[in-house]
């Protein structure tokens, strides 16, 4: 009896191991790959990688890897193109892999401790550099790689100790050698950024942690830090960017959710400003940003902004003094921008105080001797001020720059009631009233016509031959005469010859 069943489950032992070899088999056939096939991937992946097509031959080596995972160096050279395109945290495993395979394989210790030399981890680079240099004193570029990682974890040291004194220089100094040596770093950079920012260089802060987005799989902080530094500067798109990089990896980060509710609606505000400005609704582009300043009163980037575009929009407005006001608080908030300088000019123009205007316009000239408008400005701001020397039309009326043709007509008749001569008896005051009533029906003649008032408005007078013919008639006097007192009061023009 006891006898039988030995028999029978040595029977189904047997049975078993025979399926199980069967089984391998079947599945070493399914699932992988030949000797053959393998090579040809491997090759492919060579060619491909020696043309640069890149992705192509990374797809080939995971073919090679998946068809031989004991094969040491199919994993060294996945490891390789996988450096190739840029992926160090990617080669890393692999390298591994082929080391534990083979840890006499001297290469692959080596890359790895290049690696980790880059990355500034100096322990486990020094670690590999050592082993490849007990195996071969000799090589050089071990034992160079050594010197380095040494040297590298003392400027470390240094740089931490400066940072912690709060020599801030110093330590830039020392970290621009650690980068150097340990480009893939992220520590290292954020350490810098961190002085740059202490010392007022928010600019080059950016620059160092630009990089640290992509060094460390999420580093939510970076993208936060880049989103602010961006906004303080007023690069608000910038900013926006940034906080929404950082809620694609944890969309409930409280910080980075806050951030973004504050940069969008001020980014949607400042759009919105400009846009009205494109479409010439001014007015409610002032609306727009003085929304701004009380969405954003802290920053003074912002401030500045809306107090240069309200400046902007008075004296597109026509609205000179409320203008000049603005402008000359957006000019003391930021001396040398010539934007102010020039808006003011304007509302200085259209409040005909050319004087005033020369001065902004020469100031603005100053700071950019280069820009075309500056130049054209006040080119025309010193031609109405030598025009204003001679016959302002707008002062002969009493009218603003802005006024329009009822309003100049309006003052006209008023004007040309009171100073008609036949309201005066002495010769002398006769004379008088002439030659103001020629000058009330001379300004009433260029500012009702559409071309004679551009021409004066752009530095000429239309009834003055030196403007009209550059001086060529020498002084004797203007174009038209008129005579208002000849043939019942109509007006005659006469051309000198």
């Amino acid at each position: 009896m006891e006898s039988g069943r030995r028999k029978g489950l040595s029977g189904v032992l047997s049975s078993l191991s025979l399926l199980c070899v069967i089984l391998d088999l079947q599945l070493d056939g399914v699932l992988g790959a030949t000797h053959v096939e393998i090579e040809q991937h491997l090759e492919m992946g060579r060619k491909l990688l020696a043309a640069g097509q890149l992705a192509e031959a990374l797809s080939h080596y995971h073919s090679a890897v998946e068809g031989d995972s004991k094969n040491y160096l199919t994993y060294y050279k996945r490891a390789a193109v996988f450096l190739a395109m840029g992926k160090s945290k990617s080669a890393l495993p692999d390298l591994t892999r082929a080391i534990q395979l083979k840890p006499d394989f001297l290469a692959a210790r080596l890359q790895r401790g290049n690696i980790f030399l880059k990355q500034g981890n100096t322990q486990e680079a020094r670690e590999d550099f050592e082993a490849v240099l007990q195996r071969s004193p000799d090589q050089d570029e071990a034992q160079n790689q050594l010197m380095r990682a040494n040297e590298l974890e003392e400027l470390q040291e240094e740089a931490h100790a400066a940072h912690h004194r709060g020599d801030y220089s110093t330590t830039i100094t020392v970290l621009d050698r650690v980068v150097e040596l340990s480009p893939w770093d992220p520590e290292s950079r954020e350490l810098r950024a961190e002085c740059y920012i202490r010392l007022g260089d928010p600019r080059k802060a950016i620059q160092d942690l630009t990089p640290t987005t992509r060094l460390r799989n999420d580093n939510r902080g970076a993208f936060l830090k880049l989103s602010t530094l961006h906004y303080d500067l007023g690069e608000h798109q910038e900013s926006l960017g940034h906080v929404r990089e950082c809620l694609k990896l944890d969309q409930d980060d409280k910080e980075c959710l806050s951030r973004y509710k504050q940069v969008k609606k001020l980014s949607k505000q400042l759009d919105s400003a400009e846009e009205h400005i494109q479409e010439e609704r001014y007015q409610d582009a002032i609306d727009k940003y003085e929304s701004v300043m009380r969405t954003e009163p802290n920053v003074l980037y912002y401030t500045n902004k809306a107090k240069e575009r309200i400046c902007f929009c008075l004296v597109k407005n026509k609205m000179p003094a409320m203008a000049i006001d603005i402008c000359s608080e957006a000019h003391q908030r930021d001396p040398r921008n010539i934007n102010i300088l020039r808006d003011r000019a304007e509302a200085f123009i259209l409040n005909q105080d050319y004087e005033k205007a020369v001065e902004d316009y020469q100031e603005a000239r100053e700071f950019d001797m280069e820009n075309n408008e500056i130049r054209e400005g006040l080119e025309r701001a010193q031609k109405l001020l030598k025009l204003s020397r001679k016959r302002d039309y707008y002062k002969i009326l009493g009218v603003n720059r802005s006024a329009n043709k009822q309003e100049i007509i309006k003052a006209y008749r008023k004007l040309a009631q009171q100073w008609h001569p036949d309201n005066f008896r002495e010769e002398s005051e006769k004379k008088e009233a002439e030659k103001r009533f020629i000058d009330i029906a001379s300004a009433k003649e260029v500012l009702t016509d559409p071309e004679m008032r551009q021409k004066f408005d752009s530095g000429e007078d239309p009834l003055d031959p030196e403007s009209q013919q550059g001086g060529g008639q020498g002084g004797q006097g203007w174009p038209f005469h008129f005579n208002p007192f000849e043939s019942g009061g109509n007006y005659h023009f006469k051309f000198h010859h």
